[in-house]
């Protein structure tokens, strides 16, 4: 009989893929997954297709050839311009591209089973669509966040770091903090931010959750502070919360159960 004194493998570790010897190929999704990313983000808010027609230059309409799609290196053989009529190509394809490659890489090197590689990529890919999209044009879709709700809880029973009642937890406290927050505020928060709560308490259970919160308004508010400092926005202008959300999601899914071993070790009482 296994007792808790023993120092064997654990099943769910012995039978799964270590995801830390998948790193290059980690990035080499996430630089693809990067490129349909950017899809999403363009053409999701305006209720366009982004499966069935090809990809095209917003300008004139030309069709883009497969080498004309690679991701990053394609926007460095253009020079950043469309190949048929030499209009700017946005700086935001390539930073999405590598930026989703780069995170990506990041929860491959964590580490852990390959079942937790496949549910970060997801919720990594829903992140980076959110914080693009909502940088543009202010608003949090519910096609990404409701079956985002779905999929994390779902995914609570085939990963091996959130249980369901972690997750589930989550998804009550990150919906329910952001409600309270559109509420006390009379409707300075949206409810896109609150069933994006909810979507990370889902993916990243509770503690996880309340810790991208907590670094979220942090990081919120020093950006908002800055842009009022100098300028650049006033008092009247909205500041979209989506995309800070977002970054302390990936922070807390990457670093958060580190963060949260070493309070613990240095706050925590001896026992």
């Amino acid at each position: 009989m296994r007792t808790r004194g023993t120092s064997a493998v654990p099943l769910v570790e012995s039978r799964s893929m270590p995801a830390r010897s998948l790193v290059p190929l980690a990035a080499l999704a996430g630089a693809i997954i990067g490129s349909f990313l950017n899809v999403v983000i363009v053409r999701l808010p305006q209720n366009e297709s982004f499966v069935v027609s090809r990809s095209h230059c917003r300008a004139c309409g030309t069709e883009l050839h497969w080498f004309d799609n690679i991701p990053v290196l394609s926007f460095l053989a253009l020079r950043g311009r469309c190949r048929g009529c030499g209009t700017a190509i946005s700086w935001r394809y390539p930073i999405v591209e590598a930026g989703t490659a780069a995170l990506f890489a990041l929860a491959a090197w964590r580490g852990g089973a390959l079942i937790d590689l496949v549910v970060a990529g997801v919720f990594l890919s829903a992140l980076v669509a959110i914080a693009g999209i909502d940088l543009e044009h202010q608003i949090i879709p519910d096609r990404i966040t409701l079956p985002g709700i779905a999929v994390g809880f779902l995914s609570s029973f085939l990963g091996t770091r959130v249980s369901w009642l972690d997750s589930l937890l989550g998804i009550v406290l990150g919906g329910g903090i952001l409600f309270a927050v559109i509420v006390l505020s009379g409707g300075g928060m949206g409810g896109g931010d609150m069933k994006l709560g909810a979507m990370m308490g889902a993916f990243l259970g509770y503690k996880l959750a309340l810790l991208a919160l907590f670094v979220a308004v942090i990081l919120g508010g020093a950006v908002a502070l800055a842009l009022l400092s100098m300028g650049v926005r006033t008092r009247k202008d909205p500041i979209p919360f989506g995309p800070f959300l977002a970054i302390a999601s990936a922070l807390a899914m990457l670093w958060g159960e580190a963060v949260l071993r070493w309070y613990l070790s240095v706050f925590s009482p001896a026992v």
